[in-house]
């Protein structure tokens, strides 16, 4: 939110304040405040909202991470540096957000031991991550993953301003399939 603000500042500044004014009459509301102009400010909110959600999608492209984690752990798994597996354990990540260690091994149809080592190697890697040794994991994009998933995600690139500063500027790689 703070870059879609940013982005409208005065007209940011001028709905808040705006949103602050006195009821214009009987047809403004109840309270001593603009109905309308709060209604102003939350529309415009909104609408910023919505433009950061839309920026956000097309940065990090949702629909196709999935099939970038696929491949990086398929390519992975084949090279040698991760275990069988862990492609299963990194889907379930993905999709709920976090799980318990205990529910490797039935996910995975092997033992605790197999069940750990392949838990083990994604922390290694970078690609789970949890607050302590029996804590849930968690997906997590470190540099190295981040680089090797990207859609065309994300890349910022110091670019001086008109006045001198430095300004972050959008590039876009392509991802798998794209030109």
């Amino acid at each position: 939110m703070s870059r879609g603000l940013a982005r409208n500042e005065a007209e940011y500044k001028r709905r808040l304040m705006a949103a602050d004014e006195p009821s214009h009459g009987g047809a403004d509301g109840r309270g001593a405040l603009s109905e309308q102009q709060l209604a102003e400010f939350a529309r415009f909110f909104l609408e910023t909202c919505l433009d950061q959600v839309r920026f956000m999608e097309g940065l990090m492209r949702p629909d196709q991470l999935r099939g970038c984690i696929e491949a990086w752990a398929t390519q992975e798994t084949a090279q040698g540096r991760l275990p069988a597996g862990a492609w299963p354990v990194l889907r379930e990540a993905l999709y709920t957000g976090e799980f318990p260690r205990a529910a490797l091994p039935g996910l995975l149809g092997v033992g605790e031991r197999q069940a750990r080592n392949v838990s083990a190697a994604l922390v290694r890697a970078g690609a789970l991550n949890a607050q302590s040794s029996r804590a849930p994991l968690r997906l997590t994009f470190s540099a190295r993953l981040a680089g090797a998933v990207s859609v065309g995600v994300i890349g910022l690139l110091p670019v001086p301003s008109r006045q001198g500063d430095i300004e972050p500027i959008l590039t876009r790689s392509t991802g798998p399939g794209q030109q």
